[in-house]
C-alpha cells in the first residue's frame, strides 16, 4: 500500500471519527465496480460458472443474485444509495454479443442511482458507448471528461448528481481515469482532465448549491482514491473502482480495511471503499452525519454474494433467455487452420508449443503499438489443442477458459530473467508455470538447479532485431492479468513491474481476432528454448529414462532419445552408477 498518505487502519466494524457517537442522519451506500460483463454467475476464478459448479453451489454473483442482495438491503429501510464505479463493459460473451446494451437493461432492473464511467466503457469508442448511454435510465457521471459538440456521447452523461434522500441533498461526483486515453479507445473530440483539479471545482459548485454531503464516485484506483482523500477537503467519502481491490478485515487477499480511512488536509478522516470486481461482492458503507453535515462515523463491509443468496427469479429468467444466442456464438466460425495447433499439457508445460506461439504472438500483435516488444504466458493457461480445419469461437474458449485479460507493464531485464527462471523451475513436475513467449529467446540447462537454469536470453527489438538481454534496460512486456499479479509463482512481476495495466482486452477475443486476420492460420513458430545438456549422465537410484529425459531435456517423452544412444541398457533396469550418453541430436 502506498506510503504517501497517512491512513488509519481499523479492525472494528464501526469507526468513530472523533465526534459524538450519535447520528442525526444515516446514509447507507451499496456499491459495485468493475463488474466486467459478468451477467451470469461466476466461479471462484471469476470465470462464468459451469452447470456442474452451479449444481454444487460453488458460484457467486451474477446480475440476478446482485439484484436479490440489493433488494434485501432495500427492504431494511433507511436512506440508501446504490452506486456503480464503472467498467460495466468488457469481459464475457455477453459483452461480445450485446455490446453493453445488456448492462444497461440489468442496471435499470436493479435500480442503480448513479454510475461513473470507466475506461472500459470506451473499448468500442464513443460510437460503441452511445447506445448504452441512450438505453440506461440512471445518471451516468464523469466530471473530468469533456466532449466536443459533434461527439456521439456529447450531453449524454453528467458531471455530478444532486439527489435528495431523507430530506438531505447528497452530491455525487463522477471521475474517470485520465489513463483512458492510453488504455482504451476513446477516439477524437474528447478530453480527460486532471481528477484532483476537477473534483475541487465540483466541490465548490456543489457547496454553492447548498450541498454539504459529497460523495466522489471514481474510476481511478485504490491508491489514487487515497491520494484524493489526503489532498482535498469537503469530500465525505470516496466510492471507487478500477484497481479490482478487495478490502475488509475478514476477506482473503484484502489490501486494506473496509472502510480505509485517510486524513484530509483539515485533519478529518475520509472513508475510501471499493468492492473487488466481477459481481463477487456488494459493498455496504454506512455513513453517519451530524446536523451540520459533518461525518461522525463510517462502518461497513463487503458482502460476498455466494450461493446462500437466491438469485432474483425474473432477472435470472431474462438472463437465461439472452444467453441462448451466446451458444450460437460459441459455434461461430472464426477461422481455419492448416494443421493441428498443439496445446497439450505435455507440450506447453515443458517447451515452447504451437498454441503458445499463437497466443503470445496474438498478444504481442495487439499491443505492439504501445511500445510492447515481448509477450509471456504460462503454459498452464492453455487448456486444449485445436484440430486442423475450421476453428470456432467455442474452440478458442476451450483453449482459454479463464477470461483473462491482456496486461501490459515495463520490467527491468534482470527481473525478466528472474521471471523466466521461475517459469523453468518446475519443468520436472509438469508445472503450468512454463513460459510461453513471443519476442524472447532463452537458453536453459536442465542439469543445473532451479533458479540457475537460464544461461542466455535474447530480446527482439522494435525493428525485429535480436539483442542480448540488458539487465538494466526496461522492456515493454505483455502478459495475462493472472501472471502480472503474481500467479504461478511470478511474484517478481507483481512486485517489480512498472506502469502496469491489468485490464486490457479479453485474451480469447484477442486470439480470435488474430486468427480471423491470419486465416488460414499456419503457425510461424517462435524460437524454442535451447537446452544444452551434458554429454554424459550418471544414473542415480530411482532414475528411469523418462525421469532423466525430464531433467535433461525438459520433456519425458524424449526418453527414446536416451534409449537410442544407450541400447545396451534396459529401460526398466538402469544400473545405478552407470553413465549414459546424452548429447546426440534427437532423431
Amino acid at each position: 500500500m502506498s506510503g504517501l498518505f497517512k491512513i488509519l487502519f481499523c479492525s472494528a466494524s464501526l469507526v468513530s471519527l472523533s465526534l459524538p457517537a450519535y447520528a442525526d442522519y444515516t446514509l447507507t451506500i451499496l456499491h459495485t465496480n468493475d463488474t466486467h460483463s459478468r451477467i451470469e454467475e461466476v466461479n471462484k476464478y471469476d470465470a462464468t460458472c459451469s452447470a456442474k459448479e452451479s449444481a454444487e453451489q460453488q458460484c457467486f454473483g451474477g446480475m440476478a443474485r446482485l439484484k436479490a442482495a440489493i433488494d434485501a438491503e432495500r427492504a431494511k429501510g433507511g436512506n440508501m444509495l446504490v452506486l456503480d464505479a464503472g467498467d460495466q463493459f468488457q469481459g464475457s460473451l455477453f459483452f461480445t454479443t450485446y455490446k453493453g446494451t445488456d448492462n444497461a437493461e440489468f442496471m435499470n432492473a436493479i435500480g442503480y442511482d448513479a454510475m461513473a464511467l470507466g475506461n472500459h466503457e470506451f473499448d468500442l469508442g464513443q460510437e460503441g458507448l452511445a447506445p448504452f448511454l441512450e438505453k440506461i435510465k440512471l445518471p451516468v457521471l464523469s466530471a473530468n471528461i469533456e466532449t466536443a459538440a459533434g461527439s456521439p456521447i456529447h450531453g449524454k452523461f453528467a458531471r455530478y448528481l444532486v439527489k435528495t434522500i431523507g430530506n438531505e441533498k447528497i452530491g455525487i461526483v463522477g471521475l474517470t481515469t485520465p489513463d483512458t486515453v492510453e488504455i482504451a479507445r476513446p477516439g477524437k473530440d474528447i478530453r480527460f482532465l486532471d481528477a484532483k483539479e476537477t473534483l475541487q471545482r465540483m466541490i465548490t459548485d456543489l457547496k454553492a448549491e447548498g450541498v454539504n454531503k459529497i460523495i466522489a464516485l471514481t474510476h481511478l484506483g485504490y491508491d489514487a482514491d487515497q491520494q484524493l482523500a489526503a489532498e482535498l477537503d469537503n469530500v465525505d467519502a470516496i466510492v471507487g473502482g478500477h484497481s479490482h481491490t478487495l478490502l475488509g478485515d475478514n476477506a482473503l487477499r484484502a489490501s486494506g480495511p473496509y472502510p480505509t480511512l485517510v486524513k484530509n488536509p483539515s485533519g478529518k478522516m475520509v472513508p475510501v471503499v471499493t468492492a473487488y470486481a466481477y459481481t463477487q461482492y456488494l459493498g455496504r458503507l454506512v455513513l453517519n452525519f451530524d446536523d451540520a453535515g459533518n461525518l461522525t462515523s463510517a462502518s461497513g463491509a463487503p458482502l460476498r454474494l455466494d450461493a446462500s443468496i437466491k438469485p432474483d427469479a425474473e432477472l435470472a429468467s431474462r438472463i437465461a433467455e439472452m444467453a441462448k444466442p451466446i451458444e450460437e456464438l460459441k459455434n461461430r466460425r472464426v477461422a481455419e487452420t492448416t494443421k493441428l495447433i498443439d496445446g497439450s499439457a505435455v507440450s506447453c508445460r515443458t517447451q515452447q508449443c504451437p498454441m503458445g506461439d499463437l497466443v503470445t504472438t496474438a498478444m504481442l500483435d495487439r499491443v505492439r503499438d504501445q511500445g510492447i516488444t515481448a509477450a509471456l504466458i504460462n503454459g498452464g493457461a492453455l487448456r486444449a489443442s485445436i484440430k486442423a480445419g475450421d476453428i470456432t469461437m467455442g474452440d478458442v474458449l476451450v483453449v482459454l477458459p479463464f477470461q483473462n485479460t491482456v496486461a501490459t507493464f515495463q520490467m527491468k531485464g534482470s527481473d525478466l530473467r528472474s521471471a523466466l527462471e521461475n517459469g523453468v523451475s518446475q519443468i520436472e513436475k509438469g508445472s503450468g508455470r512454463y513460459p510461453q513467449v513471443a519476442g524472447i529467446k532463452f537458453t536453459l540447462d536442465m542439469a543445473k538447479p532451479a533458479g540457475q537454469r537460464i544461461t542466455a536470453v535474447e530480446m527482439q527489438d522494435a525493428e525485429s532485431n535480436w539483442q542480448p538481454l540488458d539487465d538494466n534496460k526496461l522492456y515493454g512486456i505483455a502478459a495475462t492479468d493472472y501472471l502480472r499479479t503474481g500467479g504461478d509463482g511470478y511474484d517478481m512481476i507483481a512486485q517489480k513491474a512498472e506502469k502496469a495495466y491489468d485490464y486490457g482486452p479479453s485474451l480469447d477475443q484477442v486470439v480470435a481476432e488474430y486468427l480471423q486476420e491470419h486465416s488460414p492460420y499456419s503457425d510461424a513458430a517462435q524460437p524454442a528454448a535451447k537446452m544444452p545438456v551434458s554429454e554424459a549422465y550418471e544414473i542415480k537410484q530411482g532414475d528411469s529414462y523418462w525421469s532423466i529425459a525430464e531433467k535433461l531435456y525438459g520433456n519425458g517423452t524424449e526418453w527414446k532419445r536416451l534409449f537410442r544412444q544407450n541400447p545396451t541398457y534396459k529401460p526398466r533396469k538402469l544400473p545405478v552408477g552407470a553413465v549414459l550418453k546424452t548429447g546426440a541430436p534427437s532423431q
